[in-house]
């Protein structure tokens, strides 16, 4: 499968209708503005799914819908740098230390 290629058969154009009426209920202009919110790929912001994928945001969204509630995707956690992940194992104190030594006051919680 080359990249970017869906992994499955196309959704139906009702489908991706049904699926445009249900993000515009939501207060989506259209795919692209409902990228971020409800954790769209750019194949998908570009309104073309998998028929299981249409499934999915169509059953989430009805399911929303019925319980009065927006459709929210928590977006997966941004990647962290390789300097970030090198700063989570250096120890706390030592941490302290060096933010004490440039002139930064450190109070524990």
């Amino acid at each position: 499968m080359a990249f970017g290629q869906a992994s499955g058969p196309p959704a139906s154009a009702r489908d991706v209708a049904r699926l445009l009426v249900l993000l515009r209920d939501a207060g989506h202009a259209d795919f692209r503005d409902a990228r971020g919110p409800m954790g769209f790929t750019q194949r998908q912001a570009a309104g073309k799914f998998t028929s299981d994928e249409a499934s999915a945001f169509i059953e989430q969204l009805e399911d929303a819908e019925h319980a009065g509630a927006t459709a929210v995707v928590v977006p997966p956690a941004p990647r962290l740098s390789a300097a970030e992940q090198t700063l989570r194992k250096v120890p706390t104190a030592r941490l302290a230390a060096e933010l004490q030594r440039r002139g930064w006051i450190v109070m524990e919680p």
